[in-house]
């Protein structure tokens, strides 16, 4: 081998990155401290960008393409290294590819929960996770503030780092963007779509990255909160309270009325009265005269009858259906059933109460 072989080979020609993988962000040119011939080839591929640098200093950046390295086309580090009239001979420098494509599929979570102000529920605890898609915007910066000297940087090398950035910003944005609780849960699209502009700057000026898509897959609250929101959601299931009494009366009717506590019972026993009720009139058991006593009732409860039969009083209402006064009562100041108040005391007609039980 002769001297100008020798020489030729401590010279690079080809600057080149054939990237064979698909979780490396950047990647040092292995330069095995030769020298970079003048007029050497530079080779930069789709979604790649390379940075010269020169003992420690940014020099010129090169995108997508073939670039022949001559005085005209590295000015940045001409200027650095204060070539007056150009080069003429090889030099050294440090060559960086940085991957600007999309990396996708990045997962991020909360590791504590965050504590958000909520209008309906005051303090609340709340944890999150998703993915979020990036991309090197800034090659600088993102040299700088992130890879550093790295020779081959790659995205699990950076995974820690940045779900904690992520999450970091994500906290502080949730927090501001007073988005109620009770909301977040049908509003997980939105609120990564409303996020983006609340993350992208602070990762963009202090990382060189944007995150293109963020994507809240989970927002858990403490189980009594998620209690909070379910008995919401039953209450806005329900819609018009009387309606669902009546529902409820119904399908007590259809399980056989059998005896029950609580609510299901009272509902059974009120429904059972009211198909009584209905069944005597349509008889002619209630046409006429006083209403008749129930078994076991005391004279002067049937004495106590309003004298005009068609107009009666709620006392006699509920005898009349088997239930209490209270639940008559409950009905004419839902304006289920039509009374009028008169003095303190509420009037019912025989036509109001055969158009309720037909209702």
């Amino acid at each position: 081998m002769g001297l100008m072989d020798f020489i030729k080979g401590e010279l690079l020609e080809i600057i080149e990155w054939q990237d064979d993988s698909r979780d490396t962000i950047a990647w040092r040119f292995p330069d095995d401290d030769k020298a970079i011939k003048n007029g050497a080839q530079l080779i930069v591929r789709e979604s790649q960008t390379a940075q010269f640098l020169y003992l420690g200093q940014f020099g010129d950046t090169f995108g997508p393409g073939k670039h022949t390295l001559v005085t005209d086309n590295i000015p940045v580090l001409t200027r650095i290294k204060g070539w007056k009239y150009g080069f003429q001979s090889p030099f050294k420098a440090d060559v960086y590819f940085v991957n600007t494509r999309l990396f996708t599929g990045n997962k991020w979570g909360t590791a504590n929960p965050i504590m958000l102000r909520d209008a309906d529920l005051g303090i609340v605890r709340a944890r999150a996770y998703g993915t979020y898609d990036f991309k090197v915007v800034n090659v600088q910066t993102f040299l700088k503030e992130v890879a550093g000297s790295d020779h081959d940087f790659r995205v699990d090398e950076f995974a820690d780092t940045m779900r904690s950035r992520v999450v970091s910003i994500f906290s502080d944005a949730l927090a501001n963007a007073h988005v109620p609780v009770f909301d977040v849960a049908t509003r997980y699209t939105e609120l990564g779509d409303a996020l983006l502009p609340l993350i992208n700057p602070v990762i963009s000026a202090k990382y060189g990255i944007e995150v293109a898509s963020f994507i809240v897959e989970n927002v858990s609250v403490p189980p009594e909160v998620e209690e909070a929101i379910d008995k919401r959601s039953a209450m806005s299931a329900i819609g018009n309270l009387n309606d669902y009494v009546k529902y409820q009366m119904g399908q007590g009717m259809a399980a056989g009325g059998g005896a029950g506590g609580g609510a299901a019972g009272m509902a059974s026993e009120l429904a059972v009265g009211f198909a009584v009720a209905k069944e005597l009139m349509q008889q002619g058991g209630l046409s006429g005269g006083a209403p008749p006593p129930l078994p076991g009732a005391a004279p002067a409860a049937v004495a106590a009858a309003p004298v005009n039969p068609d107009v009666l009083d709620p006392a006699t209402v509920a005898r009349m259906l088997g239930v209490s006064e209270a639940d008559v009562m409950a009905e004419i100041e839902s304006g289920s059933l039509a009374a009028k108040k008169i003095g303190s005391s509420y009037r019912v007609t025989r036509a109001a109460l055969d158009a309720f039980l037909a209702h």
